[in-house]
């Protein structure tokens, strides 16, 4: 099965109606090379189980480890990630771009 946006958007409903708590990561900006658009997914589940992409590599463990935190505090959360940046998150992208990505629960 090829993965898109409109695949993880369905199975982020998938998983809630299953019974599972969702996170939702989303590129909402980026500036310079980055290695995913404006608008792409991922989701996570309380496991850690996701599906999709905003980054890759490093980034993606950051994004899953924050998300599983919006899960269980219910608050959103807006990350950055860059590699010049002094307020960057401790995980980077050796492309030399920045990216934020808003995380948010699904209900």
């Amino acid at each position: 099965m090829i993965v898109t946006d409109d695949n993880i958007l369905a199975e982020a409903e998938r998983w809630t109606r299953g019974g599972r708590k969702v996170a939702l990561a989303t590129v909402v900006e980026t500036w310079g090379s980055a290695p995913r658009p404006v608008g792409s997914h991922l989701v996570i589940d309380d496991e850690g189980n996701f599906l999709g992409s905003v980054s890759g590599g490093c980034v993606e463990g950051a994004v899953v480890t924050e998300a599983l935190d919006v899960i269980e505090a219910g608050k959103p959360k807006m990350l950055e990630f860059g590699v010049a940046d002094e307020t960057a998150w401790k995980a980077g992208l050796s492309c030399g771009g920045r990216i934020k990505v808003y995380v948010e629960k699904v209900d």
